[in-house]
């Protein structure tokens, strides 16, 4: 599934992130609002979901060369971080949808969260 299927599905908008950038093919997910599990569980090429908006998102998402930022329950992040997200060429999404119903909706689709 491409990052476009996951905005189209998740009714998301794009914050920052070109169309090459939709492009990329998301296989895994992580849903997470801790800073410290997200580097210790995030693998890489995984599209992170969360309900934080600061800019330790991310870098944990550039240190774990994540697929993608996924914003949800409606928070928008604040231009300092959507800069960042440009800077670093991590596509940045959010939706209205709460983190259960993203999950649900993409496992339905096909995406699984990373096995352990």
């Amino acid at each position: 599934m491409t990052l476009k299927e996951v905005q189209e599905l998740l009714e998301a908008q794009v914050l920052c992130g070109n169309d090459d950038c939709l492009k990329r093919g998301v296989l895994v997910c992580f849903a997470c609002d801790l800073i410290s599990e997200m580097l210790l569980y995030l693998k890489p090429h995984s599209l992170l979901i969360t309900s934080l908006t600061n800019a330790h998102v991310i870098h944990a998402a550039q240190v774990m060369d994540a697929k993608a930022v996924l914003f949800v329950g409606g928070r928008r992040p604040d231009e300092s971080v959507v800069r960042s997200g440009e800077l670093n060429k991590i596509p940045l999404l959010t939706t209205t949808l709460l983190t259960f119903d993203c999950c649900g909706r993409l496992y339905q689709k096909g995406i699984r969260g990373d096995e352990q």
